[in-house]
């Protein structure tokens, strides 16, 4: 049986949003949708003083909160089987949890109580980067949430790192039925050494052979698991935050792997990713890969 489709909710825009993308993404997939408020804080926000005559209740504050959301996602496909809970927990904590049970954790860009200049909530960021599943951050221009552009976006980190997030992205694609774009990014240093056999007229050649050739070992598999899925490798010069960010403006996902160490409870989430968390024009999923 397959796991749900987790979304975190809490009433915000952006979390209505991401519900109505989570919809369209349960229907492709064949998923049900687990809808979770999770608060210890809403008392301490402002938006509802707790303490003024008539005011709702915590409790009904969140109920108010998932009963919405749930009918936005049976309005956006009635077809798509919808649950909902209540946790007395940090959102962070609670999702976290989540994600150990989950096909995926999807948040919004930002929360109810946040600023609305944040270009990415802190509860979407502690998720992205700590989690132990796939997590979507719902984020970006119309088109791409949308879906319009009829591609995704794959940036392919090392083979050690790469494995999970290479099945998610042709699983993705084929879902979609859409075109799935790999990108390795690949630079010349500024100074060449012994490990790098460069001729000295054209020293970027061995760089980007070697960009090809990582493309070829990390999709092999899944190129041959995934004949239907229409693969696109390119070994593209830059730096890969730049690279992804500027190739994600014609895409309707952009993916990339993570490491995820053992025992290390911190932020586990390099440049590529949190570029893309905050600044990407299209829906985020980083998909770790424990090492």
């Amino acid at each position: 049986m397959e796991l749900p489709l987790v979304v975190g909710v809490d009433g915000s825009e952006p979390s209505l949003r991401a519900v109505d993308w989570a919809v369209d993404e349960a229907a492709r997939h064949g998923l049900s949708l687990r809808l979770v408020y999770a608060s210890l804080w809403e008392r301490y926000e402002g938006a509802v003083p707790s303490d003024s005559p008539g005011s709702p209740s915590e409790q009904q504050i969140a109920e108010h909160v998932v009963t919405t959301a749930a009918e936005c996602a049976r309005r956006r496909n009635p077809d798509v089987k919808v649950s909902v809970d209540v946790l007395d927990e940090e959102a962070a904590d609670a999702l976290l949890s989540e994600a150990h049970h989950a096909f995926a954790v999807v948040t919004g860009s930002r929360g109810r109580g946040e600023l609305a200049g944040l270009l990415l909530g802190s509860v979407g960021l502690t998720v992205a980067a700590r989690a132990h599943g796939p997590v979507i951050v719902v984020r970006g221009a119309t088109a791409g949430l949308a879906g319009t552009h009829d591609r995704i976006l794959l940036g392919a980190a090392e083979p050690a790192i790469a494995g999970s997030a290479v099945r998610f992205a042709f699983r993705e694609a084929e879902a979609r039925g859409c075109t799935l774009d790999v990108v390795r990014a690949w630079r010349s240093p500024a100074h060449e050494t012994t490990a790098a056999p460069a001729s000295a007229d054209e020293p970027a050649r061995y760089y980007k052979e070697r960009a090809s050739a990582l493309l070829d070992a990390v999709l092999h598999d899944a190129m041959a698991d995934h004949p239907a899925v229409r693969a696109r490798p390119d070994a593209v010069e830059g730096p890969a935050h730049k690279v992804l960010l500027r190739r994600a403006a014609a895409a309707d996902l952009v993916m990339v792997g993570a490491r995820r160490r053992q025992g290390h409870w911190g932020l586990q989430l390099g440049r590529v990713g949190h570029t893309l968390l905050h600044h990407a024009p299209c829906p985020v999923a980083i998909i770790p890969q424990q090492v």
